[in-house]
């Protein structure tokens, strides 16, 4: 199996979302047989969500991290809360930190565990510094442990 973890914006522009997809696609299929492809992601809104399709349009497996057991509640809008049961829905997997509360601290334990247990990371990142648990911080996480990571910030992409 070929496990591929994301990290990425969450507010990606409407026009960006189909860039965002068609680049993430050309990665997954240079990086894995879709037969042995399993896609972690913590499904938010923008890059994750994105990301999660794209596995599941490659047939690969889902499988899904959540910063905290209250995550769909607290966190979870309404314009994004069909897609994100759908996601739920298809994934293989679903693990859940041991956080009542989403905060910083889940975040970054869900993070850890994208990071931990893949073989690549693709970040949807458009390279510029980020706060504490944002896409920079995974991505130098990632370099940290040895990650290969593959950037993917199509040129015409802008965040919302």
């Amino acid at each position: 199996m070929t496990r591929i973890g994301v990290t990425g914006h969450m507010n990606i522009t409407a026009g960006s979302v189909p860039l965002v997809y068609w680049a993430i696609a050309s990665v997954l299929a240079e990086a894995s047989d879709p037969a042995d492809l399993v896609g972690i992601s913590c499904i938010a809104r923008g890059a994750d969500s994105v990301f999660a399709q794209a596995v599941l349009a490659a047939a690969g497996q889902l499988e899904v991290v959540l910063p905290s057991r209250n995550y769909r509640e607290r966190k979870v809008k309404p314009d994004h809360a069909d897609l994100f049961g759908k996601l739920i829905a298809r994934a293989a997997t679903v693990r859940v930190m041991e956080f009542d509360d989403t905060g910083r601290e889940a975040y970054e334990v869900a993070n850890e565990a994208v990071v931990a247990t893949r073989d690549r990371l693709i970040a949807v990142w458009n390279g510029m510094p980020s706060e504490k648990g944002g896409t920079g911080t995974v991505v130098d996480l990632a370099i940290e442990k040895g990650v290969p990571v593959d950037i993917v910030w199509p040129d015409a992409a802008a965040r919302g």
